[in-house]
């Protein structure tokens, strides 16, 4: 049974011709309600994290500046995302999406967060568009609730995941793994336990074979008890920032690669959105809206 979180306050006002995709979330939860992927009751709304939650990752002098607006200006420039209070309310609600939805993937197998993935957030310090490290708090949540010990990231966005690889540096009970842009943000790379780096221009059946080469390692070396996927948009071919070439039924197929390993060692799934920069936003939204279908596929399985 497949629960999604969505929310109208993960979208917020920005500047005209800000390059953020703001529209996508809301065009994905239409998208999702349109085609009937879930009823509406399992579309759930979240509310804001704890404070005390965002306090197992992020510093408290960090989080008291995102909340009262007092980050200094260079700082705030670096998320990328000017300051408001909705700003604010969007930091706290994409990091309750995602605990939720971890927490529910380890009851029902899958779950997704239409949102989340902000794997730029350092604990004192966020960049790249991520103020708040929704999945490495997820994961902190759910180890100090004794739900979980171990637990693999599978990032596939196109940037490196830097600040989750940060938040989790030396701790065997995390593994990291993440398959990214070789010359893409972050120019500075932080080691994860796995990277593996791509070429520009990498398409379908050269990312395929890497992804079949290295994730069952991954999952064998990690002994997960939960898998958090990014499911990142931003490999498409049509990606303004991605430089990749994958396509729509690449990415379709990496999705499923994904599920059916986790599937096979009988582990469950928590994905995210992670990040997607279309030149045509619907093409975003699409790559999105196929993950949630393959996500629904397992589900009934």
């Amino acid at each position: 049974m497949l629960h999604l979180w969505s929310s109208s306050k993960y979208a917020i006002e920005l500047p005209d011709g800000h390059r953020f995709p703001m529209s996508k979330y809301q065009l994905l939860r239409e998208g999702v309600l349109a085609e009937g992927l879930v009823p509406p009751e399992r579309l759930h709304d979240p509310q804001r994290v704890l404070v005390d939650d965002l306090l197992l990752v992020h510093t408290r002098e960090y989080v008291d500046h995102i909340t009262n607006g007092t980050l200094p200006t260079a700082e705030q420039r670096r998320i990328g995302l000017p300051w408001s209070e909705s700003f604010v309310e969007r930091a706290y609600r994409v990091v309750q999406g995602t605990c939720e939805a971890a927490e529910s993937a380890l009851q029902h197998g899958v779950a997704m967060n239409l949102a989340g993935g902000t794997h730029h957030a350092f604990p004192d310090r966020g960049e790249g568009f991520c103020t708040f490290n929704d999945v490495a708090v997820a994961i902190r949540r759910l180890q100090r609730d004794g739900r979980v010990r171990r637990v693999a990231i599978v990032d596939l966005d196109v940037h490196q995941g830097n600040g989750t690889h940060g938040c989790f540096a030396g701790d065997a009970q995390v593994y990291t793994f993440s398959m990214h842009g070789a010359k893409n943000f972050p120019f500075h790379k932080v080691p994860g336990t796995r990277d593996v780096e791509l070429d520009d221009g990498t398409g379908d059946a050269e990312y395929l074979a890497l992804l079949e080469m290295h994730l069952p390692t991954v999952l064998r070396d990690a002994r997960p008890d939960l898998v958090v996927y990014l499911a990142g948009a931003d490999p498409h071919e049509g990606d303004k920032l991605g430089r990749l070439k994958l396509t729509f039924e690449g990415l379709h197929r990496r999705d499923a690669f994904v599920l059916e390993m986790c599937r096979e060692i009988g582990v469950p799934v928590c994905a995210t959105m992670s990040g997607g920069y279309g030149r045509d936003v619907r093409d975003t939204v699409q790559v999105h809206l196929n993950t949630v279908r393959v996500l629904q596929s397992f589900a009934g399985r």
